[in-house]
């Protein structure tokens, strides 16, 4: 062998790399100062593939009751359209993983934002409840890739004492979306007197709802082609200098040992694959488990069916549309405001206790409401509240928006951002979303036929969920605050 050169050896994409020669290697390893501002911005371009999912997964919202009127279809049928696009978010999911490995995690924001466009367009011009649940689904693809991409990205670009706060803007862009989406469906439906009739300008107003995703999807794709590749897949494609200089100018430190870091944590004979993943806990490594849990209970607890039937909700026990709108947009500025509790407190106090507090809190509002919701008395099949009640809905309603929002939100993102090695991550976290999509998909479409059927026994259903999910953290979640993604197991 020759002299100053060291052994090769293998990457996780299974490509043999040989390290430069020992002059270079004895060179002053430089440390660099940390550039908060810089990754602050890669962390946020990123993220806007979490606005793309709050806006998509709630701009349905204001939609519902004028496609039910639209395309004169039974509320099982509703349900169906309505969760479409989360079977398509399980399928992107399943594959952005593995796609992200071949191709790098830039280049899936990209594929995400275009098919996103698409989808908006195809929705908007809808002539049937099958071509609106087929265009759902395809924009499903582009939200489900996002989600595993932006907690994955953003976790190999952080320095360990930011992963928490710029981890948890994921999920502050998802519910930025949400509450974008939700004003503009108030917007649009106040313009035309309703989400059913023409705006001004021409055009049934909920077809302009759908329409309007297609903006974010634009600056989504503009976004993914400044920002850099992720130094860790670089690394494992065996471009060190790209890693190296992107480290340097964006995430700082000592980015000579980081870079070494990331190799050995890399070091593997064949390429990352979903078998990689079994492991003795009924087939799958514990840790995947933690992650696919951790996303089940995340969905389980109900709150998608806040912000996909908040409008509906309302109008049933009295509001108007216009009102119920509105109600809705005051209940996503309330999960605005408590993810930014999340952002200040997640590096502070750690995840785990942040998941037990909204555990807990969850508990007792989703039992306050399943109780309200039981002195319901039933006018032309619709549930009618009695006096206050109403307000005590609403109020334990936004409480329970602020438990999770604070907590269960942010906290599971950043948690599946990190707790996987590097070798699995994009694969496990492309498991675990998947998981999340169909746990999504399962309360979405069973909302409208178990709310028919009782509403105390769905809101019931899903505090008995959030006692689980406290079980489940105390019992199996270890803590993941201040460590390097390169110790993970």
């Amino acid at each position: 062998m020759p002299a100053g050169i060291r052994p090769s050896v293998r990457l996780d994409n299974g490509v043999t790399d040989v390290d430069e020669p020992t002059q270079r290697q004895a060179e002053p390893t430089p440390v660099v100062p940390s550039h908060t501002g810089h990754v602050l911005f890669l962390a946020i371009a990123a993220a806007v593939g979490g606005f793309l999912f709050g806006y998509d997964t709630s701009v349905i919202n204001g939609t519902v009751d004028a496609v039910k009127s639209e395309f004169n279809v039974s509320s099982a049928v509703l349900g169906f359209v309505v969760s479409a696009a989360l079977l398509g978010c399980a399928i992107g999911a399943w594959f952005a993983g593995p796609l992200a490995n071949k191709t790098g995690r830039t280049r899936v924001m990209l594929f995400a934002a275009i098919i996103f466009a698409i989808s908006a367009i195809g929705s908007a011009f809808a002539w049937d409840p099958v071509s609106l649940l087929c265009w759902r689904i395809i924009g499903g693809l582009a939200i489900g890739a996002a989600s595993v991409i932006a907690p994955a990205y953003i976790a190999e670009i952080a320095p360990a004492n930011l992963r928490g706060r710029l981890g948890s803007l994921q999920q502050l862009a998802i519910v930025v979306g949400i509450f974008a989406a939700l004003l503009v469906d108030y917007v649009l439906a106040t313009a035309a007197g309703g989400a059913s009739k023409s705006v001004p300008w021409g055009g049934a107003a909920w077809r302009w709802m759908f329409a309007s995703a297609f903006v974010p999807a634009l600056v989504y794709g503009v976004l993914a082609l400044q920002i850099p590749e992720s130094p860790r897949y670089l690394v494992a494609k065996r471009e060190l200098r790209a890693a190296r200089d992107i480290l340097m100018r964006y995430v700082g430190g000592n980015v000579d040992n980081k870079i070494a870091e990331i190799r050995r944590s890399l070091l593997s004979d064949r390429p990352v694959q979903l078998r990689d993943l079994r492991g003795p806990v009924l087939g799958l490594l514990g840790i995947v488990w933690v992650g696919i849990l951790l996303s089940v209970f995340q969905q389980f607890v109900g709150i998608n069916v806040i912000f996909y039937y908040s409008s509906s909700l309302w109008q049933s026990v009295g509001f108007s549309e216009s009102s119920s709108m509105l109600t809705s947009v005051i209940t996503s500025v309330t999960n605005i405001v408590t993810t930014l509790v999340a952002i200040a407190l997640i590096d502070r106090i750690g995840r785990k206790p942040l998941l037990l507090i909204g555990a807990a809190g969850m508990v007792v509002t989703l039992g306050t409401m399943a109780y309200c919701f039981s002195t319901a008395t039933v006018i032309d099949g619709k549930p009618h509240l009695p006096g206050g009640i109403g307000t005590v809905a609403l109020v334990a309603a936004n409480v329970y928006v602020f438990a999770f929002g604070m907590s269960w939100g942010p906290t599971v993102w950043v948690m599946l951002g990190e707790i996987f090695n590097n070798r699995i991550r994009a694969s496990a976290l492309a498991v675990a979303a998947a998981a999340q999509w169909i746990a999504n998909w399962i309360i979405s479409t069973t909302f409208p036929v178990l709310s028919g059927f009782s509403l105390t026994l769905a809101y019931g259903l899903y505090a008995l969920f959030a006692a689980l999910a406290f079980v489940f953290v105390a019992r199996a979640v270890k803590e993941t605050k201040g460590r390097e993604l390169e110790d993970m197991a």
